[in-house]
């Protein structure tokens, strides 16, 4: 009954937004998941705040908060992720949509067949995209927002190799690290005065059947925990959902030992800013932790995760292969050993790797402080081009 009641829900949605007038659903944002806000909220804020105008908030994740949002400038719309979702697509009529998620036109969200929509990608990592997405992900879209210069070198090296029509490529910025770099700032004394004087160890990597909890999670807090390191161990949601035997064999190892700690739940983001290092693999959450905290990341040299096993053809080594070694140091899964004296040694270096970090940060991220305003100037000129 339940299931019968969400599909009426999800068909009502599309029924209302479709009612909307053309200028209520000129400007259009779709989250995949309830956690795409963060990406748009900057954006979002300038739009509605200092440009006075509506927009269509679409989510296919039925807790997103923003569904319950108070902002009378935002009109929110579930359409889950079935035939309702398709069909929103398929008929969809707006000016412009923008969307974290990729691989448009690849799986069941297509473009417009309707209208002549206006496509911008927001890039949700600061990973490379030639590596970290599949190979045709960016192709169908017509602008991008790119968080780095070398986002738009990456970009611009694919359409040379497969001679892809040039697509509009804006140095927006990247909004997920203005917030943190911000909640940084707020959280200056909690930072700064922790309770206890135990260094602690955030475990974040990414996931998969190569990723590090998959396999060699337990070894690494073990270890982690012999060595008198309060350890936090935050796996990626997919490693929670596909992996529950896995996650579940670790809490039970390590739950009787009060230096250890498995969070389950990502909106509690304490970890991130008390934690005095962080492991991880190849994850984005990585450099946007570094670039954020201006602290050490230790690397464990598991197999990269590639969407795109072409991705040499560009011609371009990846950005979080080139900066592993200058934001942290990179230890062996072989060498599991050394995973304490890398530690202490990354302590030791704290403030060269934080002036370094600093250097990096600021040469490549566009727009830092900024990037809100200059995604929504670009939606705003396009509509004001177009009307």
């Amino acid at each position: 009954m339940k299931f019968n009641f969400d599909i009426k829900k999800e068909w009502d949605e599309v029924k209302r937004f479709e009612k909307l007038s053309d200028e209520e659903r000129s400007i259009v944002f779709y989250s995949e998941n309830k956690h795409d806000f963060i990406y748009y909220e900057s954006i979002i804020k300038q739009l509605t705040d200092y440009y006075d105008k509506k927009i269509c908030y679409v989510s296919s994740h039925k807790l997103d908060p923003m569904l319950e949002t108070s902002n009378e400038k935002i009109l929110p719309f579930y359409i889950g992720t079935g035939i309702a979702c398709a069909k929103f697509f398929i008929n969809l009529k707006s000016k412009i949509i923008i969307m974290t998620m990729p691989d448009l036109e690849t799986f069941h969200i297509k473009r417009s067949k309707v209208q002549n929509v206006h496509y911008v990608h927001i890039l949700h990592s600061l990973n490379s995209v030639h590596v970290a997405l599949r190979k045709n992900a960016l192709d169908n879209f017509d602008t991008i927002f790119c968080a780095s210069n070398y986002h738009i070198d990456e970009i611009r090296g694919a359409e040379r190799a497969y001679n892809l029509p040039k697509k509009i490529l804006v140095e927006q910025g990247y909004g997920r690290l203005e917030s943190l770099l911000q909640e940084v700032k707020n959280r200056h004394v909690q930072i700064n005065n922790k309770k206890s004087e135990r260094k602690i160890i955030l475990i974040a990597p990414s996931w998969g059947p190569n990723g590090l909890i998959e396999t060699i999670g337990k070894e690494i807090v073990e270890i982690l925990l012999n060595f008198d390191y309060d350890v936090i161990l935050r796996p990626h949601p997919m490693t929670l959902r596909k992996s529950e035997k896995l996650i579940e064999e670790i809490r039970k190892r390590f739950e009787n030992n009060p230096n250890f700690t498995l969070e389950i739940e990502t909106k509690n983001s304490d970890s991130f800013f008390i934690c005095d290092c962080m492991i991880s693999d190849w994850s984005g959450v990585a450099i946007e932790y570094a670039f954020s905290l201006e602290k050490p990341v230790l690397y464990i040299d598991v197999p990269q995760k590639i969407f795109n096993p072409n991705f040499d053809e560009i011609g371009i080594v990846p950005m979080e292969d080139r900066i592993r070694n200058q934001i942290g140091e990179i230890v062996s899964p072989q060498q599991l050993s050394n995973i304490p004296l890398s530690i202490e040694n990354l302590f030791k270096k704290s403030e060269e790797i934080k002036k370094t970090i600093q250097k990096i940060r600021n040469e490549t991220v566009f727009n830092i402080g900024n990037s809100g305003n200059v995604g929504a100037k670009y939606i705003i000129d396009f509509l004001d081009k177009t009307n």
